[in-house]
């Protein structure tokens, strides 16, 4: 059996931080970018929906400088290319310091996302939290020209099996 040390040691040619205090990296794991990446859809012959939620969406007021937050849904039926989710984050976060209407943020987003991965559909549904007593959604979509959907299948509403009488 190992032994476990209950001492960390340090690197000698640095002092130790003070408590709560850290050294920001040379290079930050990550950073806000505008790029959206792509990857090939691993299924393309079929209608699949990706649903990407984004709760924590920040930019602020273009008038006053408040911050808005907002919670993005994202869905869409790709074609050829998906949205990669890490570079999807990075994007979402670069509108942190950027003010936007919320009607023109929500239609940019969706413009960005059509222009990188040209999907079937898309609908972006961008839920704001209240300012002034009024809370506000924006529903945008797209349609690719020609793409007919698939007809809703209704599955029959059974009642739960718990195993009890």
């Amino acid at each position: 059996m190992a032994k476990m040390s209950s001492k960390v040691a340090l690197p000698k040619n640095k002092p130790a931080a003070a408590v709560g205090q850290r050294e920001k990296p040379a290079t930050p794991p990550s950073a806000p970018s505008k790029q959206l990446d792509v990857f090939p859809n691993p299924t393309p012959k079929r209608d699949y929906a990706i649903q990407f939620q984004v709760p924590e969406f920040t930019c602020h007021c273009p008038l006053t400088g408040q911050p808005d937050f907002a919670h993005f849904t994202i869905d869409m039926i790709a074609d050829k290319l998906c949205v990669e989710l890490k570079s999807l984050k990075m994007y979402m976060w670069s509108y942190r310091h950027e003010g936007a209407f919320h009607e023109k943020v929500t239609n940019d987003i969706l413009d960005d996302i059509v222009r990188a991965t040209d999907p079937r559909f898309i609908r972006i549904t961008a839920k704001w939290y209240v300012r002034g007593g009024i809370y506000t959604n924006v529903v945008a979509e797209h349609r690719k020209k020609g793409w007919k959907p698939q007809p809703v299948v209704v599955m029959p509403v059974h009642s739960a099996a718990t195993g009890l009488a």
